[in-house]
């Protein structure tokens, strides 16, 4: 019982932690979320950091690493061109510390479900 219990734990752990890899693809039939960019932080469900190394991006917490390919994402997204599209609506800034969720009933959206 104990063994089942601490691998739940590590199991849990280790998902809560991953890294957020996103790669955006040209197709939406492609992607896991489809995703709108606004400039105002106040319309925004997550603001995100975009990372330029991939150790920065941890967690669910709006630090984004972009990678090159499909296979190398925890998550793919789409850009969409209006709000409406949208299973998330973004907005990027500039420093790390102002990443996170406004929304957090849309953070299910961060997590593959393959």
């Amino acid at each position: 019982m104990n063994r089942l219990f601490l691998f739940l734990c590590l199991l849990t752990v280790s998902a809560t932690t991953m890294a957020q890899r996103v790669y955006s693809t040209d197709h939406e039939y492609q992607a896991d979320v489809n995703v709108y960019v606004t400039d105002h932080e106040y319309q925004a469900d997550l603001l995100v950091y975009s990372a330029d190394h991939e150790y920065e991006a941890k967690g669910n917490e709006g630090k984004w690493y972009f990678v090159d390919h499909e296979y190398q994402a925890d998550v793919n997204i789409y850009f969409v061109d209006h709000e409406y599209q949208a299973d998330l609506t973004i907005c990027f800034v500039r420093q790390e510390y102002n990443a996170g969720w406004r929304n957090n009933s849309k953070k299910h959206f961060m997590y593959k479900s393959n």
